[in-house]
């Protein structure tokens, strides 16, 4: 849009404004029904454009929906609730406006932008990585959704790198548990957390620690092969990593070097991984 043709806009509803004046500060009530569903579109955003709260511009727009419910600005009114309510941080209200968007114009070209919405409704309530991580799997579901039904669009290029963090962000969340067990001496525990990263989230920035953690683990516990395979795995995908050297160092204090050794559970990462063999 160009300059000109915004500030045409901004003065229509300027205009609209002084027209709805009338009504008050209040919420739209029925006086609004002598009004178009255009004008009270423009009041709508209007309100938007210059409050820093949109609750204003929410009642607008959902009046609209009650005075002219099967009408294209009733279509337009809805997605643009979904979208205030989330600038406004009222992330329950903005899922649900979304989601009658997505029930009631399923094919319609909105539809990408209404499924981006309540995906980040999620991605944004996405809290520091100590606690609870049921949002983030609800933006994860959210996002692929996206990612996978509208491929082709700006919103699934952008719900791809949301995804991959709060990928990451659920990574960090074992990672924080392993951590704190293996400072308690619950080595078997904090193992059980360093292999969920390794084998579930190997493509996340937590896998270089989550191997060296795994080696740490094992030789408290005596078990040299698993410690030296983990080691092995570090070392071939991620040797410039400083948590490489700490393993290193590890392994050296006991006479021990990287390299696969045993049959447990890490010497089937390490064919897959390191030699490329997956069958």
């Amino acid at each position: 849009m160009t300059v000109g043709a915004r500030n045409l806009r901004l003065m229509l509803a300027f205009m609209a404004a002084t027209a709805l004046a009338a009504c008050g500060d209040s919420a739209p009530d029925e006086s609004l029904a002598s009004f178009s569903a255009e004008e009270i579109f423009q009041r709508g955003e209007y309100e938007l454009e210059t409050n820093r709260r949109a609750s204003r511009s929410i009642r607008y727009f959902s009046e609209i929906e009650r005075l002219y419910p099967y009408s294209d600005w009733a279509r337009r009114s809805l997605i643009m609730q979904a979208y205030a309510y989330h600038r406004d941080r009222e992330y329950e209200e903005s899922r649900a406006a979304a989601q009658r968007f997505l029930d009631t114009y399923p094919g319609d070209e909105d539809a990408a932008y209404a499924a981006y919405l309540l995906a980040i409704s999620f991605y944004d309530q996405i809290d520091e990585v100590g606690r609870d991580q049921g949002i983030t799997f609800q933006a994860l579901r959210h996002l692929r959704r996206v990612i996978e039904d509208y491929p082709e669009t700006e919103f699934a290029r952008s719900a791809v790198l949301k995804f991959d963090l709060a990928f990451d962000h659920l990574a960090g969340k074992e990672m924080e548990i392993g951590r704190f067990y293996l400072k308690r001496g619950n080595y078997a525990a904090a193992i059980n957390r360093f292999r969920v990263v390794v084998e579930d989230f190997q493509t996340t920035t937590h896998t270089p620690e989550a191997l060296h953690r795994l080696v740490e683990s094992y030789l408290a516990l005596g078990f040299e092969d698993d410690a030296r395979t983990a080691a092995a795995i570090l070392g071939h995908n991620f040797q410039a990593n400083p948590f490489y050297e700490d393993s290193f160092r590890l392994l050296g204090g006991r006479d021990l070097e990287p390299g696969a050794a045993g049959d447990g559970w890490l010497r089937q990462i390490y064919r897959q991984s390191v030699l490329g063999e997956w069958l």
